[in-house]
């Protein structure tokens, strides 16, 4: 499939978005999934083809289903969210390759610490009026200051999921 998307501005429809995360817990045993419910970003499209753009996510809008360990992972101990409320991604450069392929080179910001972070997203539709992007790759919570680890439970990499449709900007 082959989309060719419009050049301009472009606001994330946070309504028709999701980004959630998945990680092992008790040894690998449980699994614990979560969304973030406040979402926003805006991307450009350039004339060459090439996207730039911002998400943000409120990082105490993480739910997980479990009010106890949701207050856990706003506290210092995870995402201090009183000192640093947002996560985001700064999309330095993005590319459409290989069809529905999608480039994307930016910085993650956690915690107040960037990283460099690269992945592939899948454009699932396009249209002169919105586009979606589907995306799943993993990060290492430790290099943003997430390593509280009581007695060894939490390992490996935190997957994130996300979906995020985007739709024409409106002046």
């Amino acid at each position: 499939m082959t989309v060719a998307v419009e050049t301009g501005l472009w606001q994330l429809d946070a309504t028709a978005s999701t980004v959630g995360i998945r990680h092992k817990t008790m040894w690998g045993l449980v699994t614990v999934k979560g969304g973030f419910g406040a979402l926003s970003g805006t991307g450009e499209v350039r004339p060459d083809g090439s996207a730039v753009g911002t998400l943000t996510f409120d990082a105490a809008s993480l739910d997980t289903g479990n009010a106890k360990r949701d207050t856990h992972l706003r506290s210092a101990d995870f995402f201090d969210t009183d000192h640093h409320p947002e996560i985001t991604f700064a999309a330095r450069g993005a590319e459409l390759r290989d069809g529905d392929q999608v480039h994307v080179v930016g910085q993650l910001t956690v915690r107040g610490i960037s990283r460099p972070l690269s992945l592939t997203a899948r454009l699932t539709d396009g249209d002169a009026t919105g586009l979606t992007l589907d995306t799943e790759f993993s990060v290492d919570r430790d290099q943003f200051g997430l390593g509280w680890n009581q007695l060894g439970m939490i390992r490996g990499r935190t997957t994130v999921t996300a979906a995020l449709r985007f739709v024409r900007a409106t002046s």
